[in-house]
């Protein structure tokens, strides 16, 4: 139900010049219901939306199929550039020049680790002489230095090796005592449904597949009838969806998973969405179980995840609790101070059925349940262990295809619909080549982000 459906069947009118009655007839899913009730509503062919793609037809021939040849002639024959993944090569190759002109910067923490009764658990060094000390994010990624002597108006410094050996030194019989406890109550609402962006970035994280290879596999699914429309930017669910997913949640988990009212994803606006389409989920008025379909390999492991996704967004917040506590410790250099955090499950709620991926494992392990021991300001603690920990900023990291996919997509880049496509022909074309996730810029990537970037 968009510019392309709608060219579609004007071409077979146009071509076939049809003597009989003719409807348009639109479904978003191959399910009886979805098919029996598009031959009950039809109607008649948009001449709008016909005219829009007829546009953009003619634009495209006189504005992008123009490119390719001046980069054949210019850089090598075979090259190819267009609105989306010339755009795509060249934040690829920006990423590159940003890790170029990174200058690598060192600085030193001190690590200790704490016991109370008999629970034992990590402390980080946080400030000296309640100044703090620097960590990875206060350096600057292109000169390597201190951002600034003073952040947010307060003193911040560098921790050297011989500081941090000799604070280790001074400290390690000394006695720990707690200087502060935080508890805070935080909830985690679930994801949205799948659209066809986050249904590639997930399974590129979770089942190691390139967008390409997802929307492959969810085109079978599709055609077999057991997902809807795999090609969507709205995060939107029917009401027989939600009915769906609310009785999976009441069957399978219990009422205190299930919320009071239904969960609406609308509010998120991708730019230039189609609304014609539902959210990706499984097929049909009751979702069928993984194990009940058949299915098996990356398609089983597919489903599973659609089905996991569209449930999860409907049951209730994960109530969890962060602790900090911060613990003080004398030395010959003024105090110093060390902060360790804890963070506990007190009802899972959607985590039950789906937690979501990421790109940074850092953030990953954030993620998982760290308990501490019980904790009250003034108490003492017993330091188990204490050293010196050396570290190096990191310059950014590369685009692998879903954190492309999720830029691209926040920055209104191209379709969902295309980006398995784009990611393919950038390959294909020689512009990036792969290493393990991420993807690297080849020199003529380079060369041709120039030329398109200084001349178009």
């Amino acid at each position: 139900e968009d510019r392309e459906g709608e060219s579609i069947s004007w071409h077979l009118t146009e071509v076939l010049k049809p003597k009989v009655p003719t409807h348009r007839m639109v479904f978003h899913e191959i399910t009886k219901e979805a098919i029996q009730k598009s031959l009950k509503e039809t109607r008649k062919i948009d001449y709008n939306l016909v005219s829009a793609q007829e546009a953009r037809r003619i634009l495209d021939r006189l504005v992008g199929y123009t490119i390719s040849p001046l980069l054949w002639k210019k850089v090598a024959y075979g090259l190819s550039a267009g609105r989306v993944q010339s755009v795509a090569v060249r934040l690829i190759v920006e990423k590159e020049q940003d890790r170029l002109r990174f200058k690598k910067a060192q600085y030193w923490g001190v690590l200790a680790e704490m016991e109370k009764a008999g629970v034992r658990f990590e402390a980080k060094l946080l400030a000296l002489k309640n100044v703090r000390v620097a960590t990875g994010k206060d350096f600057d990624g292109e000169t390597g230095e201190l951002v600034t002597g003073k952040v947010g108006g307060k003193d911040i410094f560098i921790l050297d090796e011989k500081q941090a050996k000799q604070l280790v030194s001074q400290i390690t019989s000394e006695k720990w005592t707690v200087q502060e406890v935080e508890e805070r109550p935080t909830t985690r609402k679930p994801a949205a449904p799948f659209i066809t962006s986050t249904l590639q970035q997930e399974s590129n994280r979770k089942l190691g597949l390139s967008s390409r290879e997802t929307m492959q596999v969810a085109q079978k699914l599709y055609e077999q009838g057991f997902i809807t429309y795999m090609r969507t930017d709205s995060t939107f669910l029917s009401t027989e969806a939600i009915e769906a997913a609310r009785y999976c949640i009441n069957s399978k988990y219990g009422k205190e998973y299930l919320p009071e009212s239904a969960r609406v994803y609308s509010g998120k606006k991708v730019k230039g969405a189609q609304e014609a389409h539902e959210a990706i989920r499984p097929a049909g008025t009751r979702y069928m179980d993984a194990d009940e379909t058949g299915l098996s390999g990356l398609q089983l492991r597919l489903y599973e995840m659609i089905w996991m996704r569209t449930v999860a967004s409907q049951m209730v917040d994960a109530r969890q609790k962060q602790v900090s506590v911060k613990i003080s410790v004398p030395s010959p250099a003024g105090d110093a101070q060390f902060s360790a955090s804890g963070m506990t499950i007190e009802f899972p709620g959607f985590l039950r059925a789906y937690v979501e991926g990421s790109d940074d494992p850092e953030a990953d392990l954030l993620d998982r349940e760290v308990r501490l021991p019980a904790l009250k300001t003034s108490e003492q603690v017993q330091c188990a262990d204490v050293k010196p920990t050396d570290h190096e900023t990191k310059p950014p990291a590369r685009f692998t295809e879903a954190s492309l996919v999720q830029t691209m997509e926040k920055e209104g880049i191209g379709r969902p619909s295309t980006y398995a496509s784009i990611m393919g022909t950038i390959i294909d074309r020689g512009y990036v080549r792969r290493s393990a996730t991420a993807l690297v810029p080849t020199f003529t990537a380079m060369v041709v982000s120039k030329l398109l970037k200084n001349y178009l």
